[in-house]
């Protein structure tokens, strides 16, 4: 019935909404930070909560008729708690980067120094880019990864963090294939009078399962999105320790943000409830399996696997060593033609311009969730090798979409 509505009211956007589920079905869905969420994640989000506005916290709001969405609340950060072992979490952020910008209002003052792995060797935008607010306000210092081995220097690290003593140490990433050491990172920071930001936008996921490290015993800040191995709603979300509550608190609202969005938080509380679930965990030892299929298949095929291969849900692959060089944006735009979606992406030594790049990042949450395995995983290393050796051949290209087609309807969304 709300899709009658919908398309009586505004046929434009019924259509378009109508292509996109279209395009998710039919599409092998390889980009690392994207996901497919449950049935009950989609009804809380699409629920009348986005009706109310909630500025404040449970219990202590600005406008009255909060009750409902103040149990809401409540759930999800008990939930939240409970999943990561936090002392205290703030689920009002609207994504990881406003998440990331309250720790900074919360923790810095304007100039004060950072230190973060760069965007290009596998970082975020809001650990400190020039272009990014977090590199205008603060001043930036960047650690490596190593150019042969792929992994982050940690030696590098202290040796900046003892000259530099920055004011906050930033460890986490958007494209990096290896385990984090949070522990040791917090053993740099601390020893050099810095505080820690983990961003475990990605990893959270497995980090909740117990398949990853946690940061949450060793740093004065996490922070993380919600839609990626969390297998949520699109948001943000703060842990902290309990002594920094208050002015994180303060710095979401009202110091970046104004009212929530409750139907997004509904959502959180979802995701967090079944991620309390034991079958969560068998999921996310799946995404692992087929994160290391797909890798070692790719360098079978004889593709450069950034760091040798994979610790969690992504890979990198260095295209430089293929023939004809061919740049991280062609192989994604030929790939799209063959109904597999991924993002071209930057690389350790990286000789390209961002919206070229030299290779691609390839991730395995989203087929995972259909019921994709290690057989899949195998296939579609494949179909991604006989298209990027194609040289655009549209038979080529024709057959590897029939393929990707298939598979798809082999495992469909249930939604």
């Amino acid at each position: 019935m709300e899709s009658n509505n919908l398309e009586r009211c505004d046929a434009g956007v019924f259509e378009a909404i109508a292509r996109e589920r279209a395009r998710q079905e039919e599409h092998i869905e390889l980009i690392a930070s994207e996901n497919f969420v449950s049935k009950a994640v989609l009804e809380a989000v699409g629920s009348v909560l986005t009706n109310k506005y909630a500025e404040g916290y449970p219990w202590k709001r600005y406008y009255g008729g909060c009750e409902n969405v103040d149990t809401v609340e409540q759930l999800a950060i008990d939930r939240a708690k409970q999943l990561f072992g936090a002392e205290h979490v703030n689920v009002q952020p609207h994504s990881g980067s406003q998440a990331n910008f309250a720790v900074y209002a919360c923790a810095l003052n304007p100039g004060d120094k950072i230190l973060t792995l760069s965007l290009q060797n596998g970082g975020h935008l809001t650990h400190g880019h020039p272009k990014n607010i977090s590199g205008m306000l603060y001043g930036v210092s960047h650690y490596d990864i190593h150019a042969k081995t792929g992994r982050i220097d940690y030696d590098q690290m202290a040796l900046i963090a003892k000259a530099e003593r920055p004011k906050l140490v930033t460890i986490g990433a958007s494209a990096y294939p290896r385990a984090i050491d949070f522990k040791l990172v917090a053993e740099i920071a601390h020893t050099n009078g810095a505080l820690v930001l983990a961003d475990i936008a990605h990893i959270a996921g497995l980090i909740a399962t117990g398949l990853h490290q946690s940061p949450v015993p060793h740093c004065e800040f996490v922070t993380t999105t919600t839609h990626k191995t969390l297998r949520g709603p699109r948001g943000g979300m703060i842990m902290c320790k309990k002594e920094y509550a208050r002015a994180i608190d303060s710095a979401i609202f009202p110091g970046t943000q104004g009212g929530p969005l409750m139907h997004a938080i509904a959502g959180k509380a979802v995701c967090f409830s079944e991620a309390l679930k034991p079958e969560f965990v068998e999921y996310q030892r799946r995404v692992v399996a087929n994160a290391s299929a797909l890798a070692g298949q790719m360098a079978a095929n004889g593709y450069h696997v950034v760091s040798g291969g994979t610790d969690n849900h992504l890979m990198l692959i260095d295209l430089r060593t293929v023939r004809g060089n061919m740049s991280g944006n062609d192989a994604q735009v030929l790939l799209e033609r063959a109904n597999i979606t991924v993002n071209k992406n930057t690389v350790p030594n990286e000789t390209r311009p961002p919206f070229q790049a030299s290779g691609l990042r390839l991730g395995t949450p989203a087929v995972t969730t259909r019921g994709m395995g290690v057989e899949e995983m195998l296939q579609i290393a494949d179909l991604i090798t006989a298209v990027l050796k194609s040289a655009g051949d549209e038979g080529v290209i024709a057959a590897a979409r029939h393929r990707a087609v298939e598979i798809c309807h082999k495992f469909p969304l249930h939604y």
